[in-house]
């Protein structure tokens, strides 16, 4: 686990100020463990739900590694004065875990989305990675009663690494409810990844997630499903800036 000295603490959350590579040599150490650990990567949207539930907050405050995957909370950890490093894309940790996993021998399970998009995304890797190995993979989508048996199958499958693809907090509160059970040794929400990499989604030109336009290219793909959040909702972000400033200045 990351020392103190790497932690930043802003909008209570204690983030693990580590760049990619120091991000991915954590990750290896936890695996390398064999002991259960949940990662988790902190945005906009997901600071302001964490300060309108109090579950969220509590089960991301306890997480073993979290990570900023938005420009606007880099931005704001430098206005605050506790700069953050760098930005750590829980797509592009995907990406590289999964390169990674190919050449050390580390298996995968795939947790998430519908049928036809995790296999689709399995199959993407199995060919852009030849050898990987495959744990197991399962849809998001499955009844009360069969979470027990999905969790004992995530279980038995002995995976190395956990990808979660669900909506938050519904994968965060998944992930901490079973993630003794599971025993995986790292665990991450990766909300809409599986959908990009099916290519149900088109990733953000590059320029745009540099410029921290991540927010607006969504919009544009889905207005009607993020209007309220982008408009409404995650304007609270600002109050939470304005707040941190204000103890700062007391501090």
């Amino acid at each position: 686990m990351a020392s103190n000295k790497d932690k930043v603490e802003i909008f209570d959350c204690p983030i693990d100020n580590l760049t990619m590579e120091e991000t991915i040599q954590q990750v290896e150490e936890f695996i390398q463990s064999g002991e259960p650990h949940q990662h988790v990567v902190i945005n906009v949207d997901k600071l302001v739900k964490m300060h309108r539930d109090p579950r969220l907050k509590r089960i991301i405050q306890s997480c073993d590694l979290i990570s900023v995957d938005g420009k606007p909370v880099v931005w704001a950890s430098r206005l605050i004065g506790k700069p953050i490093r760098e930005r750590v894309s829980g797509f592009y940790l995907m990406q590289n875990l999964i390169k990674i996993s190919a050449e050390k021998g580390h298996s995968i399970y795939f947790l998430g989305a519908q049928e036809e998009i995790v296999r689709k995304a399995v199959k993407h890797y199995q060919e852009k990675f030849p050898g990987v190995k495959i744990a197991g993979f399962h849809h998001g989508f499955w009844k009360p009663e069969e979470e027990e048996e999905l969790v004992k199958n995530v279980r038995q499958s002995d995976a190395d690494i956990l990808f979660v693809a669900m909506s938050s907090p519904k994968k965060e509160l998944f992930i901490r409810k079973h993630l003794r059970s599971l025993n995986v040794p790292f665990v991450m929400g990766v909300g809409g990844s599986f959908d990009v990499v099916a290519g149900k989604v088109k990733r953000a030109p590059l320029w745009m997630e540099r410029t921290g336009l991540t927010w607006f290219w969504r919009f544009l793909q889905e207005p009607r499903t993020m209007w309220r959040r982008y408009f409404v909702e995650d304007l609270a972000f600002f109050s939470l800036i304005l707040q941190e400033l204000m103890n700062s200045k007391k501090r």
